[in-house]
């Protein structure tokens, strides 16, 4: 698997090239916005790690950039400790996921290689399945012609099954991809925030597999 940092900090950087390549990652480092997104565009990556704050182009611009030409490799955006805004961002231009600093090595490499599983397909403006619809950038879903308001956690499940609609979706895959590496729970707590989508969009709205897991229903049955 190959890595892209884009890091000005020296010692971080070097430091996540040593651990991440003795995780069996292939790491390239960048330590200014414009090396970055050169990087970025000339190269292939299965995944990316970008610093907001940088030296030449910031990391949300080159998020925007990349999106804008097309590139889809999974980013992961790296965001100062009272950065909300800065993350609030960062999703809304096309970044997939983000950690504040400090943050922990163990759930940067897990989310690096739950980003690596989902993959580097085309992030549509919206998506349509069945009778829902959701925007990922503004987080509006839709049924029946109505708003419905959606915790992010339930909004993120969702995400995750209509990325897949003609797929049967194990829960452990729900889990890899939904919650973070730390997370000690049993899987029951995917069968709550379904059962709470399926109250707010129709109980048709996603199919239980039988000893498989769910699977976003499309209506043509």
């Amino acid at each position: 698997m190959r890595v892209l940092v884009v890091e000005d900090e020296v010692r971080l950087s070097a430091a996540l090239k040593r651990g991440l390549e003795a995780e069996g990652f292939t790491v390239d480092i960048a330590s200014n916005g414009s090396d970055g997104l050169w990087l970025a565009t000339e190269q292939t990556y299965d995944v990316m790690v970008l610093d907001i704050m940088l030296p030449g182009i910031n990391g949300l611009k080159i998020c925007e950039t990349l999106r804008a030409k097309q590139i889809w490799t999974p980013v992961l955006m790296l965001t100062a400790k009272d950065g909300e805004l800065d993350e609030a961002e960062a999703l809304e231009i096309g970044a997939d996921d983000f950690l504040s600093k400090p943050f922990s090595y163990r759930v940067l490499v897990a989310r690096l290689r739950a980003l690596v599983r989902r993959g580097a397909g085309p992030r549509p403006v919206a998506m349509r399945v069945g009778g829902v619809t959701l925007n990922p950038v503004t987080r509006v879903c839709e049924h029946a012609g109505r708003e419905i308001e959606l915790t992010g956690r339930e909004l993120a499940v969702l995400e995750y099954l209509m990325r897949r609609p003609d797929e049967v979706v194990p829960k452990g895959d729900i889990l890899a991809n939904v919650w973070d590496y730390a997370y000690e729970g049993g899987d029951n707590v995917i069968e709550v925030h379904v059962s709470s989508l399926r109250r707010k969009l129709g109980s048709d709205a996603i199919e239980t597999i039988r000893g498989g897991g769910y699977r976003m229903s499309t209506g043509r049955n």
